[in-house]
């Protein structure tokens, strides 16, 4: 039970026969495999959501799922749909229509998912009250289990629960009680940063350079922290406009990396000093990796978001590397971001990590980043 002023789902009581909206997020990537054929790259996501479906189904409660996907490659959910039909029986249906007459005919422990929210109706990033209506004529109970989307005022997200009883589900949950860890830390308590845009993330740093006992600012962040500090950055990539990070790049308590990659994964590491005017940063050196390592070894508490270097062009090592270290170490790590899971799935890391007592692996990147920001989310203040 989570400390929370929500309800979580085994709160519920009995769901048998009931019909549940479950929200979900099943935006995984999509790709083009062999012969052109369209394929899901990472199923973490799915594979995190599938207890949750499979509690209802023993619940007896018939379940629609509700969620959206953001892919060049496709606009629908029926390749995911059919992906989780592979680890689990479920239908698919591709319209309201086909949902209503679908509905009828469902039996209890079915478990439904509908179309991409987002295609269906522009009612869905609107918030809408109408369509939300439209959805909550679906269902009895409500259940949020879409961390990594409850930062998004949307009508599945914020404006169900304010139509139907609503419940956290057990991811959610999860989610909330080990990001907020970092609230009240163990100590030593430290907070890694990597990825880009500075001007997002400004907040976020400010905010735990007053928690953490140590800032590490990796990836294309720590570019704009050496620019600031007067080094050259050559070609490396930089936040959009002007950003005052003079406090920042002072800071006693804010790392940056000790030697840096240029223009090629096999380069030689280079000081920050010896960056030329030619030359574009794409990721940490050993030497700062073996700074972070010597950090792991008594930190209490890590938490991590965001890659070390542009994992896109071959520049992975590092992020790969420090991701062992904190296996290695005692501390207890909650691990996140799109790109961060992305590197540890192609390494083969991720399923280590899964199964790490020590070790939680969030399901949110901008999500886990603004509740780690403001202490909460739009979609989990909807559910009080």
């Amino acid at each position: 039970m989570s400390s929370n002023s929500y309800k979580t789902l085994d709160q519920a009581g009995s769901l048998a026969g009931k019909r549940v909206l479950l929200r979900a997020d099943l935006n995984v990537p999509i790709v083009k495999g062999k012969g052109g054929q369209l394929e899901v790259r990472d199923d973490f996501r799915i594979q995190k959501l599938l207890p949750t479906i499979e509690w209802l189904k023993k619940a007896g409660a018939k379940t629609v799922v509700l969620a959206h996907i953001e892919s060049v490659e496709t606009v629908s959910l029926r390749l995911v749909a059919e992906y989780v039909n592979e680890k689990t029986m479920v239908t698919f249906v591709e319209s309201f229509d086909a949902l209503s007459a679908h509905a009828t005919q469902m039996k209890n422990g079915d478990v439904t998912i509908l179309e991409n929210l987002r295609m269906l109706d522009a009612g869905e990033k609107e918030n809408s009250v109408d369509f939300a209506k439209k959805l909550a004529q679906f269902g009895d109970v409500y259940v949020n289990e879409a961390f990594s989307v409850s930062h998004r005022p949307h009508a599945s997200i914020v404006g169900l629960p304010k139509l139907l009883p609503h419940f956290a589900g057990p991811l959610l949950d999860s989610e909330v009680m080990h990001l907020s860890q970092a609230f009240q830390p163990l100590r030593p308590f430290i907070f890694i940063l990597g990825g880009a845009k500075f001007e997002t993330k400004l907040p976020l740093v400010q905010k735990f350079l007053t928690k953490a006992d140590l800032v590490f600012v990796g990836g294309a962040l720590a570019n704009d922290l050496f620019a600031q500090r007067g080094l050259e950055v050559g070609q490396s990539l930089r936040a959009k406009g002007a950003i005052d990070l003079s406090a920042i790049a002072a800071h006693p308590r804010c790392a940056t990396p000790v030697d840096v990659l240029v223009n090629t994964p096999d380069t030689y590491p280079k000081l920050p000093t010896e960056v030329s005017a030619t030359d574009r940063i794409l990721d940490c050196g050993p030497e700062t990796v073996d700074y972070l390592s010597r950090m792991l070894r008594t930190a209490k508490l890590v938490l991590w978001n965001g890659p070390l270097g542009d994992y896109e062009k071959g520049f992975e090592q590092s992020t790969i590397d420090l991701a062992k270290a904190v296996m290695k170490s005692s501390a207890r790590a909650v691990l996140g971001g799109g790109d961060t899971i992305a590197v540890l799935s192609k390494a083969g890391l991720l399923e280590a990590c899964l199964s790490n007592e020590q070790i939680f692996v969030s399901t949110g990147g901008g999500a886990m980043l603004d509740f780690l920001a403001n202490g909460t989310l739009v979609g989990v203040e909807a559910l009080a």
